[in-house]
């Protein structure tokens, strides 16, 4: 998988590609100083910080020791398709007196599961577990299921089998390969883990987006706070993470627009497959909207001698407008739709 990986544009070389001959999504810099002022103003009220992860999120681990890395590594693993095809009925949990959909209902599954004595973020547990455990731990509290239960079983066995041959069972022990850098973490899951393998075949390009790989590192560095486990001196080399939401925020701000025909495909409610060029122009056109917002948002903030300390990357405006979007879930629904697509990359 070596020379198989340095054949594959990373994710930001990716990005700028795409964004450079895309034919149905571009890239709006008005838009794009637009949301460079939003993470701005964020910087000078100290919101969306590397604490954040852990201070706004309850479901997230409050522990930084091996425990909360081994529950980054399984929840980011399964972290892909909790789109309801009927917005009305979704899969839910409820835990803890609240009630969750989405990702958080995945996050909330899970520790639940682990305060009942399952032992879901253990490998040598889950590289054997059975579709019938899985299920269990998966159970939803509405009469919606989770989407792709085969194949979230498999790509659970898949990740165990493969720490448990190579790493000793403990993704920590990937961590320490690393040497304190976010690329060679990010190289190590992509070769190691198959299906992190996050990539597609473009105007002749093998271009890559790694969307959950590169959540995964950037779960690690937020997590530790960027100490311990989660020090890697290249973090900002994390792009944003390009899923089928974060695409609506940034067309809600106008940093990207859409033709009228990938418009009318998106409304019509058209399903696309991995790899199809509207999914690749909008996932790619994202990460480079967002490469653009954090090169502007760095410069407001270096302007600023009051905020000479402040961290600004992709890692937090990816935070920001993801929160943004569930925040104003209702208004982009009328406005934009999400491309729809099942899959385990996102």
């Amino acid at each position: 998988m070596e020379n198989g990986y340095a054949k594959v544009l990373s994710p930001r070389k990716s990005a700028k590609l795409i964004a450079e001959i895309s034919q149905d999504v571009k890239v709006i810099d008005e838009g794009v100083d637009n949301i460079a002022q939003h993470m701005y103003e964020c910087a000078k009220k100290n919101t969306y910080t590397i604490q954040s992860w852990r201070t706004e999120h309850e479901l997230n681990p409050r522990k930084q020791d091996e425990s909360a890395l081994d529950w980054v590594f399984v929840a980011d693993t399964l972290n892909f398709s909790f789109w309801s095809d009927d917005e009305s009925q979704k899969y839910r949990i409820r835990y803890n007196g609240r009630e969750y959909t989405g990702y958080w209902s995945w996050c909330a599954a899970l520790n639940r599961a682990l305060e009942k004595g399952v032992k879901i973020t253990d490998a040598n547990f889950y590289a054997d577990i059975t579709e019938k455990e899985l299920a269990e731990v998966l159970k939803s509290d509405s009469d919606i299921p989770i989407p792709l239960l085969q194949q979230r079983v498999s790509v659970l066995r898949e990740a165990g089998k493969v720490l448990l041959e190579k790493y000793d069972g403990k993704f920590s022990n990937c961590i320490k390969a690393c040497n304190k850098s976010a690329q060679s973490l990010l190289r190590l899951v992509v070769q190691d883990f198959p299906s992190y393998r996050d990539e597609a075949d473009y105007e002749g390009k093998r271009v890559s987006f790694y969307k959950r790989a590169q959540i995964l590192v950037a779960d690690v560095w937020a997590c530790f706070e960027g100490k311990g486990f989660g020090e890697f001196y290249d973090i900002d080399t994390i792009t944003m993470f390009a899923d089928y939401r974060i695409p609506q925020a940034l067309y809600h701000f106008g940093a990207l627009s859409y033709n009228k025909e990938l418009m009318k495909y998106l409304k019509d409610g058209h399903m696309m497959k991995s790899g199809d060029r509207y999914e690749v122009e909008i996932r790619g056109c994202s990460i480079w909207a967002t490469e653009l917002v954090a090169e502007k948002a760095r410069e407001l903030i270096k302007e600023d001698s009051s905020l000479k300390d402040v961290v600004m990357n992709s890692i937090l405006i990816d935070h920001y407008l993801w929160d943004f979007r569930r925040d104003h879930a209702e208004e982009m629904r009328d406005n934009i739709p999400f491309h729809r697509i099942r899959c385990i990359y996102y």
